[in-house]
Formats: structure tokens, C-alpha cells, sequence
């Protein structure tokens, strides 16, 4: 299990210089000048070019590079280019509250989607199956965007049941936060219960008819048992795999949502950082996403294992 775990950590240092790299890549072949975006288009050029200098965008690129990786690797990412504040200040904040929204909608649409998944599975084919199987194709086609759009208008506007500007004041209690989070949040949830509930009858109904549950039938277990102790441990590992890759989706991804209700997360920092050129923040928030996608999936493979005796076993070789 160290030996997978040493595996794991050093795959995760990889993939984050990739994704820093591909970062500075993209920010460096932008055809902008960032002076001129900081200080606006009525300053001197003098001030421009000096502004520029002491920024290192003068230098050769491969000392930019070379100092843009030393910011990532030593988690100094600096001042921001355009307020001038330090990185951890921005992108901190922004990553607290892009959790609150995603572990909100996490719990509004997972509980629900496996349970509708299980309950699918047991009645393969028949009317409520059926019923599932389509609500969830119909919802997860939907782009989030499209339904906090919707939802805004009917939640927010026309009933008056939620924010429209989902950023909670200052100070704000837990029951206020939710008043202000809910509706973005049933957005997000919204288009996960169809791809969960999915994966979820899928895998319960592999494992209905594999040869370990036959034989726990067959010794006298009733259904129930053999659901809890045989079939959920085998048919949740896709869906659990599944969770994690959307827990750093959730924090870096839903820019749609972000913007339609003005939400000051992870990923609207994102965006405002690529369009200001502001490297620092934007490696800041890249490497974010980076290690919540590394230790979510990290999690649900340490968590499939211990469901599943097969999986300890392939791990610890």
C-alpha cells in the first residue's frame, strides 16, 4: 500500500508541472501586454514598459518559465498582476466558497442519486425503472448554465424563494448561507442525478446477476443482505469513481453557474484571471484544482479498496 501510495504522489507532482506548464503556455501565447491591461490604454508608454519590465515580461521566455515553475513548486505564487494582493489571499477565499456550493450540491444529489439507482436496478424494466432511466437522461443533458438560468427565474424572480446574487454577506449564519446557496447549488445537483443515478443501476445490476450473489442466494441470504453485504460493495466502486472526478469538476468547473448568479468561486477566478493575464493567480488556481483532483481520486481508490477485498490485493502487490 506505501509502494501504490509513492506511486500515486509521484504521478500527482507530474501531472501538477503539466498542468502549470500548460498554463504558462497558453497565458504566454496570448497576444496581449499586460502593462497596458493594468494601467489602461490612456498610460504613458514609458510607464507601460516599466511596468512590464519589473514584472519579467522583457525577459527571455525560458526565465519566465523557469520562475513561473519555482512560484508553483515552492507554493509562493506572489502579488497578483492586476490588484496587486497576495495569490493566497485571492484564490483562498474563492476555493471556501467554491466548496460551500459543491459540498451543498454533493449532498443534495448524491443521497438521492444512488438510492434512485438502486431502486432502478431492483425493478430492471418495469415502469419506475423506466421513469428513472429517463429523468436522468433528461437532466443530465441539460447544461448547468441552462438550468441555473431557469431555476433563477422561477426560484428567485417570479417566486421569491432564493438569491439571485448567490454571494452571502459578511457574517452570514449557516441558515442564511443556505437562502443564498440553494438555488445554484440545485443547479448543479440537478445535472448530476442522471449520470450518478446511471451508474448506479448499471453497477447493481452487473452485480445482481454475478456468480457471488447467485451463491449468497443460494445459501439463505435474503435480498436485502445480499445487497448490503455482496452487491453495493462491487456495484458502488464506478459510481464512487465517478464522484471523485466530479468533486474537482465542482470546484474549478462550474463557471456557468458561478456566472449566471454572480458567484465569486474558483472558477470565475479563473476566468478573470486568463482574460487580465494574471499569471500568479491563475497558476494559484490551477494548482488548486490540481490537488483536490488528485486527492479526491486518491480517496476513492483507498475507498474502493477497502469495499473490495479483490482491490486490496491488486493494490498491495
Amino acid at each position: 500500500m506505501s509502494r501504490y501510495l509513492l506511486r500515486r504522489l509521484g504521478s500527482a507532482v507530474i501531472t501538477l508541472w503539466l498542468l502549470a506548464t500548460i498554463v504558462f503556455v497558453v497565458v504566454s501565447v496570448l497576444p496581449s501586454n499586460v502593462g497596458r491591461q493594468i494601467l489602461g490604454p490612456f498610460a504613458p508608454q514609458e510607464q507601460v514598459d516599466a511596468l512590464n519590465h519589473r514584472l519579467g515580461f522583457d525577459r527571455p521566455i525560458i526565465i519566465q518559465y523557469l520562475q513561473s515553475m519555482r512560484r508553483v513548486f515552492t507554493l509562493n505564487f506572489g502579488d497578483s498582476y492586476t490588484s496587486g494582493a497576495p495569490v493566497n489571499d485571492v484564490i483562498f477565499p474563492a476555493l471556501w466558497r467554491s466548496g460551500k456550493l459543491a459540498l451543498l450540491a454533493f449532498v443534495m444529489t448524491i443521497p438521492v442519486s444512488i438510492l434512485a439507482g438502486i431502486a432502478a436496478a431492483r425493478r430492471q424494466d418495469k415502469l419506475s425503472d423506466r421513469a428513472i432511466v429517463n429523468l436522468g437522461l433528461a437532466t443530465s443533458s441539460i447544461p448547468e448554465f441552462v438550468s441555473a438560468a431557469v431555476l433563477l427565474s422561477i426560484f428567485c424572480v417570479h417566486w421569491k424563494l432564493g438569491k439571485a446574487f448567490a454571494n452571502p454577506p459578511d457574517g452570514a449564519t449557516i441558515v442564511q448561507q443556505l437562502q443564498y446557496l440553494w438555488v445554484p447549488a440545485l443547479a448543479m445537483a440537478i445535472t448530476y442525478f442522471g449520470y450518478l443515478a446511471r451508474m448506479t443501476r448499471a453497477g447493481v445490476i452487473s452485480a445482481q446477476h454475478s456468480d457471488y450473489a447467485r451463491t449468497a442466494t443460494m445459501k439463505g441470504m435474503s435480498s436485502s443482505q445480499v445487497m448490503r453485504r455482496h452487491i453495493l460493495r462491487n456495484a458502488l466502486a464506478p459510481t464512487i469513481t465517478v464522484i471523485s472526478v466530479q468533486i474537482g469538476y465542482l470546484f474549478g468547473g462550474i463557471i456557468g453557474v458561478e456566472r449566471v448568479f454572480n458567484y465569486s468561486g474558483l472558477g470565475s477566478t479563473m476566468l478573470i484571471a486568463v482574460g487580465k493575464r494574471d499569471i500568479p493567480v491563475l497558476q494559484g488556481a490551477v494548482l488548486l484544482v490540481g490537488i483536490i483532483y488528485m486527492f479526491s481520486t486518491l480517496a476513492a481508490d483507498l475507498l474502493i479498496a477497502a469495499l473490495n477485498p479483490r482491490v486490496r490485493l491488486e493494490v498491495s502487490k
